[in-house]
């Protein structure tokens, strides 16, 4: 349209007064005047093609020459340094600022400090400068962003490679006393644990003896128990008489077991015999530490393997030395071990009066089929008076003496045949 090239005209002719123009202060000599400046103005034409305003202009600039007089060659030739100045300055001008711009342009990216910007203007050309702003940001903090989007570091990759600089650099560093320590340290980081004393290493390895000893104990425990369940009552006995400790050590593992128990079986039994008449003579079949004798009043015949109190009878619980039906109650508190159970009932039955009570407390896994055990315990000479299964660690069941056993002694009771409470390691 003829609007773009008026404007397009308008402005080539700007850039050919400017670079015709000298670049020199008011003032000085050889200056034009600002009359001269509006008469080029006025004589400038307004609609022209570009061809004919750089013709006219030359004419008009030979013109002044040629009045100037024999000078003219002069005149020409300054011309021509003019222009050429003009020409460095506006390459000088665009140089400048595109280094403004990459200075810009550096700084938001590096976050450069004012002495760095310093340096680098001092150095001159883009060149110098293209080379200090890498420098620069090469050696720029960790947690800036580089230019290159393929070497930025994840937060991750940051504080792993600065912990691998410290580790490197305290690799090579000499141990320091802590007396000759750095007055700038902190006090906390000074300040050394104090030396372990003897006492707390006496603690230390007797914490340790116990801690082995537990084991040990444990292991002995669930051996013997193991020896207990798979052989007869008889093998157990001649056991603990080899090596009296050993009792010990069972009961005392026994005892660590059933005490987590909710509620322990001998402390039921001994509830329910305080509600019946204190005359009552009961006999305590594996009585232990006599636990139910101190619980109750009435007279109670102990026996047991080994002796931990003095009013245990150390016997075999399948011959025990009391008279044919001289006692009332019987009772067998997770006592029914080995694998001659038949022989401990049949003797129970022997001991207990006509209608006699026969109490028994097992724990509950050693029952696969608790029916098959009371119709085998009937066989004995007893019947079934009540039965509590509502523990979750034990059941109690109480019989009733009704005569002598009424199946011969090479009967096969399987109802009887309980399975072994083995412990497992913890």
């Amino acid at each position: 349209s003829q609007g773009s090239k008026h404007r397009q005209l308008l402005a080539t002719l700007r850039a050919l007064e400017a670079a015709s123009l000298p670049h020199q202060p008011p003032g000085l000599p050889g200056s034009d005047s600002e009359e001269d400046v509006v008469e080029r103005k006025k004589k400038r034409p307004k609609k022209a093609s570009s061809t004919g305003a750089s013709t006219e202009v030359e004419k008009k600039k030979k013109k002044k020459c040629q009045k100037q007089g024999p000078l003219g060659s002069d005149c020409e030739e300054k011309e021509v340094k003019k222009k050429k100045k003009c020409l460095r300055g506006v390459l000088s001008a665009s140089d400048s600022a595109e280094e403004q711009k990459r200075k810009r342009k550096c700084q938001k990216q590096a976050h450069l400090s004012p002495a760095h910007l310093l340096d680098i203007d001092h150095q001159t050309g883009p060149k110098a400068w293209k080379s200090s702003a890498t420098n620069d940001l090469s050696k720029s903090s960790p947690g800036s962003i580089s230019a290159n989007p393929s070497q930025t570091l994840s937060r991750k990759q940051w504080r792993n490679r600065q912990k691998n600089k410290r580790r490197h650099k305290n690799k090579f560093r000499p141990p320091q006393p802590p007396d000759q320590a750095p007055a700038t340290a902190p006090a906390e980081e000074t300040e050394m644990p104090p030396a372990p004393s003897p006492d707390h290493h006496e603690d230390r390895a007797g914490a340790l003896r116990a801690r082995m000893a537990q084991r040990l104990d444990g292991a002995r425990f669930r051996y013997l128990n193991e020896q207990l369940y798979s052989g007869p009552s008889s093998a157990a006995q001649r056991l603990f008489q080899e090596d009296p400790e050993a009792f010990l050590l069972y009961h005392r593992g026994f005892q660590n077991q059933v005490k987590k128990w909710p509620l322990q079986p001998v402390d039921r039994i001994a509830r329910d015999l305080r509600q019946r008449p204190a005359s009552l003579v009961v006999a305590d079949f594996g009585c232990g530490d006599c636990r139910l004798a101190s619980s109750i009043r009435n007279p109670v015949h102990c026996f047991d393997l080994a002796s931990l109190d003095p009013r245990v009878t150390v016997c075999d619980m399948a011959q025990v030395p009391l008279e044919d039906e001289s006692v009332d109650v019987a009772v067998f508190c997770l006592s029914l071990m080995g694998t001659n159970i038949r022989d401990f009932l049949e003797e129970a039955n022997r001991v207990l009066k006509q209608g006699g009570l026969l109490k028994v407390a097992e724990v509950s896994s050693r029952f696969e089929d608790v029916r098959t055990f009371l119709g085998a315990v009937t066989k004995l000479g007893f019947k079934i008076i009540s039965k509590d299964l509502t523990n979750s660690h034990f059941f109690l069941f109480d019989f009733e003496k009704t005569g002598p056993p009424r199946v011969g002694p090479k009967a096969q009771l399987t109802g009887l045949k309980l399975q072994p409470c083995l412990y497992k390691r913890r």
